[in-house]
């Protein structure tokens, strides 16, 4: 489903409204690190496995390929060592672009953040709002527990705490604070044989997503990985979503669109950030 120029700017100001009352939750992916092009960590899949790549000699016909890389380096060089090339790459100090920040600000239920970077943690914590996270969790290193807990501080937790009044749930891990990723073939595996039947989306998230929307922000469904995590976080929430998406889609994002219900805002996602940054500035 496509926006037209004529409601556009209406749209926009019921995703905003939507954001400031809790009801529209922000589903971040590695397109919103195009905001903070100064934050030097992998913007994308492919910038990523080529990081991987560059490192560690794998078969030509996988090179461009994340998941299988990921998994060629696991077999044949250990787990740990894909982990030390994930923290390599991820290393560097984390930024926030005014996006993030205008987000962590508003105090918000849920924020879901399926890239590996630490900007929507920093923005967080710049804000100085009451937060924790949980993270998704590679079976090979831990296995039988799908999720980690974690604190604003970074240290581990049985739960939520009661006091959160924001919970940025990682379901592919993060660089920050235990190193944790879903990155390989077997970490994917591993989780789709039970993402069906929900049993690595934490019982919290399936509360807070009930009935609200979902905005999608710096996301491409072009591969079945991104539109399968995106299905099964969304399930049993509301039916109406928004993705701001500039590109054309490929004919499976355009049937993943529309199947969720899930309207495509054509703009840049830079020019976004500043319609719905202009008033604030005011």
């Amino acid at each position: 489903m496509t926006t037209s120029t004529s409601d556009l700017s209406a749209r926009i100001g019921a995703i905003e409204d939507g954001l400031r009352a809790g009801t529209v939750v922000p589903y971040l992916g590695p397109g919103m690190l195009s905001l903070v092009p100064e934050y030097a960590v992998p913007a994308n899949p492919e910038a990523l496995v080529a990081l991987l790549t560059a490192r560690v000699s794998v078969p030509h016909k996988i090179r461009n390929r994340l998941t299988q890389a990921a998994q060629f380096i696991e077999n044949f060089k250990h787990r740990k060592t894909l982990v030390d090339q994930m923290n390599s790459a991820f290393a560097a100090s984390p930024l926030a672009s005014p996006l993030h920040a205008w987000l962590a600000g508003l105090g918000l239920p849920l924020i879901v953040d399926a890239w590996y970077d630490e900007a929507m943690a920093a923005a967080l914590q710049e804000a100085g709002v009451s937060w924790g996270e949980v993270q998704g969790l590679s079976q090979s290193e831990h296995f039988g527990t799908w999720t980690g807990w974690y604190d604003k501080d970074g240290n581990p937790v049985p739960d939520r705490a009661p006091d959160w009044k924001t919970i940025l749930y990682k379901p592919i891990g993060s660089a920050s604070p235990a190193a944790n990723y879903l990155v390989s073939d077997t970490d994917y595996v591993e989780v789709l044989t039970e993402i069906d039947i929900q049993t690595p989306i934490p019982q919290e998230i399936q509360a807070l997503r009930s009935g609200r929307s979902f905005l999608f922000l710096g996301c491409r469904f072009n591969d079945q990985l991104t539109r399968t995590f995106a299905r099964q976080i969304m399930k049993r929430s509301s039916d109406r979503h928004w993705v701001v998406m500039p590109e054309e889609p490929t004919r499976m994002e355009a049937k993943f669109l529309g199947e969720q219900n899930i309207t495509r805002i054509v703009m840049p996602l830079s020019e976004f950030a500043e319609r719905v940054l202009a008033p604030a500035a005011v």
